[in-house]
């Protein structure tokens, strides 16, 4: 699979700040990129520090004004799976910031009967695609999988940690991943679960707005916390706005919520 990707984000800056962006394909994706910072017209140094899974983030020190930050990108899918080891099998069933899923309110949520771990990912997936809407603007950045249960709905961040949540409480491993989502409408970054399913990471994404096969791995992580595509560690930056392209180069796979699709 094959796209070009791009990302600008404009950042107005009050006071000095420290962040760190999370923009670019993971390690082995890009063919060809371009990554730049440019704060009132002047290049801004954003020094590269590789993450878990092959996540590549860049972190930069920006003056007060107004930071461009573009990044474009040719893609194609690495002949290998995103770098993994034997304790991620243990790292994402334990609860985490946006996923508490040994809070004790999940429990029916997450009870199945199924025969196979799969089926049980299918049967989550599905249950969390009947229960919430998606609705720009329904939720705020703190909200956890227990507020988007009580409210029925969210954007894909928010699908994204009811699905871990629920899997985990499950007994099934499970971590968010930020995507370029050739297909996507309105087209934005996008967050969707990889499942640990007989000794594999299998993608689902319960908004089933994208086709998975075209999805293009940035990071990740736990949850939102770990996979964010802007943090700000000190100073204070307003983000003015974000666009995000992703094209697939060649036709678009139909999606089969069915199918069993790797991420590499």
């Amino acid at each position: 699979m094959r796209a070009r990707v791009g990302v600008e984000l404009i950042l107005d800056v009050e006071q000095e700040a420290d962040v760190v962006l999370s923009v670019v394909p993971a390690d082995g994706w890009a063919v060809e990129e371009n990554l730049t910072v440019h704060a009132d017209g002047h290049d801004v140094t954003a020094s590269a520090l590789g993450d878990a899974h092959g996540t590549r983030v860049h972190r930069a020190l920006l003056p007060p004004g107004r930071t461009v930050v573009s990044y474009q990108g040719l893609v194609s899918s690495p002949s290998t799976p995103a770098p993994s080891d034997d304790l991620d099998s243990v790292r994402y069933l334990r609860p985490s910031r946006y996923a508490p899923s040994d809070d004790p309110r999940l429990t029916d949520d997450a009870s199945v009967e199924a025969e196979s771990a799969r089926e049980a990912v299918s049967e989550i997936v599905n249950r969390v695609a009947g229960r919430l809407r998606y609705v720009s603007g329904a939720s705020g950045p703190a909200d956890t999988a227990l507020d988007t249960l009580r409210e029925g709905a969210g954007v894909c961040r928010d699908y994204a940690h009811v699905t871990i949540a629920l899997l985990r409480a499950a007994g099934i491993p499970a971590r968010l991943v930020s995507v370029f989502a050739p297909g996507l409408e309105p087209m934005d970054f996008h967050a969707v679960v990889e499942a640990f399913v007989e000794g594999r990471w299998e993608v689902v994404d319960a908004t089933r707005l994208a086709p998975r096969a075209h999805f293009v791995r940035i990071a990740t992580g736990r949850d939102a916390a770990d996979t964010a595509f802007l943090t700000t560690l000190s100073g204070i930056a307003a983000l003015a706005s974000v666009e995000v392209t992703a094209v697939a180069l060649g036709d678009l796979v139909a999606e089969d919520p069915e199918a069993t699709v790797l991420l590499r």
